[in-house]
């Protein structure tokens, strides 16, 4: 019996017409009555052949049919010419005919009360040229029309433990036991590498999905089934790109509402692994930060490699929640201490301080001279009496004031009484107490058949090896049970007169981009502060601005076609006198006119020079692949120098902006640092919910948002900048393309 974490991040979460129609049509995929193999060859080695000898093997008890119209028998049983033909209606069909034939058996399958099918078939999207193309389109129209649950094509099949069910083409030894992981990705080659993986670890997966190029069924469909199915724990997915945003991120509330951490592994870390993505499946793959920033906050936990996905299912399989994040730890060695130190607070994790009754405790038996510590080295005294290492172990695990338990060691390669004892002593402390207890090796170990199914009778406890890795998993599920409990759909929250202002700006721009003026009556409609200033068409208009409004004032170049106004000397500060405004009026029109490009010159900006203790970026971007993000961080000129930001999705709500400050150097400093006194953070949480709100009102009509810098100080927090850039689609439209 596999252990189940105690408790787990629970959000309110309803299924759309859309989730409850996948769970019904993938259930129907994974639980067929029978199985059809349309394109059937005995042709040595090939995928038809593989596929069927798997189902044999693992004794899938529905009914088998090959289908062939060229055969009479086929592996020794008979081989059906249609559908018509076959004793039963078709329930799941395999489709391993040329590509050109998949449109037709998908359409003739529905027809013949099919309600599921896997295309192994490849020579669709995946392939550039305009036929491959054009049969991809034919194909997902087939299915949306047929309503038939559809994985692939170029996929490589499926496995389904409880019922025997693996159609795959992967000839290894499968342990066909479900198991609390579930498996899908668009690779199948990873996704089939990850449960091998899995399995030798002794950690049982359940099911096991291959989407290839995803023509009907995605990833996140399949985490929406995983969420709805009571046997699995741990949903793990192979993620190339990211289609439907709302799709996903409903398939994400699914997995938190259900208390199931979904562990990712994203291509598109890098711009090679993102123009990888685009050449393997054609998905549009976009920033990982974004994907970060959006799916952390529903649970997901993105590994960096196979390994570090691989140690941290072990650990949510194995884990209980833990409590908090006090760590203690026990060891034989000094050095293994020294290490377990340093990598944990390379990750910012710390061991906890021992209370004085547990250093007591520790003392009196470790004896005289002994030095006592978290983690505690044990070796010395245990030389003497090898009942210390237990003890320790013991006093570490009921000690209320610890939450997680790290024991340095590795399970053995053959028998071993006493440390088998030993173990299930501490599996059963881990059961009591009800925290994580984990054992982690500082090396990769591989494991022996006999090691396999010693772990396999420790359900309570995590076995992990590499230390590195370790560490990140542990520190995964701290930040997985440190979620908000209750996270709320949040949706826009803006006025009625601020989205009529949206409305109104954006048919009638003019450009790719609003100028600042524009830009900032759009802020101020959406409640964030701007600084006072008025636009200025002569010299003389100039001179009377700043006069109203109070020197200094800064002088800036209004133009939509002037993106970055500094680059072309088109912002003047600490503007003191009314000569010093004529002459930056002058200055910087002289400076458009020269420009080969010949910018259309809206006018000269007069604003007020704002004081400020910090100098922040606040904005906001449409991610091509997760939708819009809000951004904040370290601003002004230092933005590229500095690269303090963090992303979070939109829209969001004033907690998650706090939050989103907490994770910068820039919020540190805004929350007052090294004896300086706070600033104004409550404008910057206005501000980051307002421009929220401005990008879900907006859906996909505006590419970005840039405030910088916005200035900050104790008394307020001002937008002295503002540009609102359109996506192309609003610009053409409001140009009249």
């Amino acid at each position: 019996m596999e252990a189940r974490s105690s408790s787990a991040p629970t959000g309110k979460w309803s299924p759309s017409s859309h989730a409850s129609s996948v769970v019904k049509g993938i259930h129907a995929m994974l639980h067929p009555r029978n199985i059809v193999l349309v394109g059937a060859t005995d042709k040595p080695g090939n995928y038809a052949e593989r596929i069927w000898n798997n189902l044999k093997h693992y004794k899938f008890e529905g009914g088998l049919y090959p289908l062939n119209n060229k055969r009479e028998t086929i592996w020794g049983v008979p081989c059906y010419k249609d559908f018509a033909s076959l004793p039963d209606k078709p329930d799941h069909v395999l489709v391993l005919v040329p590509a050109r034939f998949a449109v037709q058996v998908i359409r003739e399958a529905a027809a013949a009360g099919a309600r599921s099918a896997t295309i192994v078939t490849s020579g669709f999207s995946e392939l550039q040229d305009d036929e491959s193309q054009k049969l991809a389109a034919e194909l997902q129209l087939a299915i949306r029309e047929t309503g038939l649950a559809v994985t692939g094509p170029n996929c490589l099949g499926n496995l389904s433990a409880g019922e025997k069910l693996f159609t795959n083409i992967d000839d290894r030894v499968v342990t066909m036991e479900a198991g609390p992981v579930a498996i899908a990705g668009q690779s199948g080659a990873i996704v089939m590498a990850i449960r091998q993986a899995l399995e030798d670890r002794g950690v049982g997966v359940g099911y096991m999905v291959t989407t290839g190029n995803e023509a009907g069924l995605e990833t996140p469909d399949l985490m929406t089934y995983f969420a709805a199915d009571p046997s699995i724990r741990v949903i793990v997915v192979y993620l190339e790109g990211v289609r439907n945003t709302e799709i996903f991120r409903e398939a994400c509330k699914a997995a938190r509402a259900a208390g199931k951490p979904v562990i990712a592994l994203k291509l598109g870390a890098s711009e090679g692994g993102r123009a990888a993505a685009m050449a393997h499946t054609g998905a549009l793959a976009g920033s990982i930060e974004t994907f970060d920033a959006i799916s952390t906050r529903e649970g997901v936990i993105r590994a960096r490699g196979l390994d570090e996905l691989i140690e941290t299912t072990e650990c949510f399989v194995h884990a209980d929640l833990p409590k908090g994040s006090r760590l203690a730890a026990v060891t034989l060695s000094g050095g293994k201490r020294g290490l377990l130190i340093d990598a944990f607070s390379s990750a910012g994790l710390n061991f906890a301080q021992l209370s004085q009754g547990v250093s007591d405790k520790l003392a009196k038996m470790l004896g005289p001279g002994s030095i006592v510590g978290n983690p505690l080295d044990a070796g010395f005294a245990a030389v003497v009496d090898p009942s210390v290492y237990m003890q320790s172990i013991r006093i570490m695990v009921d000690d209320p004031d610890t939450d997680i338990v790290i024991i340095d060691s590795e399970l053995p390669k053959a028998p071993h009484e006493l440390r088998e004892r030993n173990l299930r002593i501490v599996n059963q402390m881990a059961s009591a107490a009800g925290k994580p207890v984990v054992y982690v090796s500082a090396m990769s170990i591989g494991f022996t058949e006999f090691t396999k199914g010693l772990r396999q009778s420790l359900p309570h406890i995590a076995v992990m090896q590499g230390l590195d890795r370790a560490v990140g998993a542990i520190k995964s599920l701290i930040g997985y049970a440190s979620l908000r409990k209750q996270v709320p759909d949040i949706v826009s929250s803006s006025s009625a007169s601020a989205r009529a202002t949206l409305e109104r700006m954006l048919k009638n721009a003019k450009g790719p981009a609003l100028d600042e003026v524009a830009s900032k009556k759009l802020l101020r409609a959406y409640g964030i502060p701007v600084s006072r200033e008025e636009i200025a068409r002569t010299a003389a208009d100039a001179v009377r601005i700043a006069r109203k409004i109070g020197f200094p004032v800064v002088a800036k170049v209004v133009s939509a076609e002037i993106l970055h106004k500094s680059d072309i000397g088109g912002v003047v500060l600490n503007i003191n006198s009314v000569a010093e405004v004529r002459k930056a009026f002058n200055d910087i029109t002289a400076r458009v006119k020269k420009l080969k490009s010949k910018p259309k010159l809206e006018g000269i900006l007069v604003a007020q020079q704002v004081k400020s203790e910090l100098e922040l970026v606040v904005g906001a971007a449409l991610d091509a692949e997760m939708g819009p993000v809000v951004l904040f961080g370290t601003g002004g000129v230092d933005i590229e120098l500095m690269k303090d930001v963090a992303l979070a999705g939109a829209p969001l709500d004033a907690a998650e902006a706090r939050e989103l400050i907490g994770r910068t150097k820039a919020g540190v400093k805004l929350r007052g640092y090294r004896g300086k006194p706070a600033l104004h953070e409550a404008s910057v949480v206005r501000a980051l919910v307002g421009l929220s709100n401005m990008m879900a009102d907006a859906g996909s009509r505006i590419s970005s948002i840039d405030v910088n810098p916005f200035l900050v100080n104790t008394r307020t927090g001002v937008a002295v900048d503002g540009l609102i850039v359109l996506n192309s689609a609003a610009a053409d439209g409001a140009a009249g393309h």
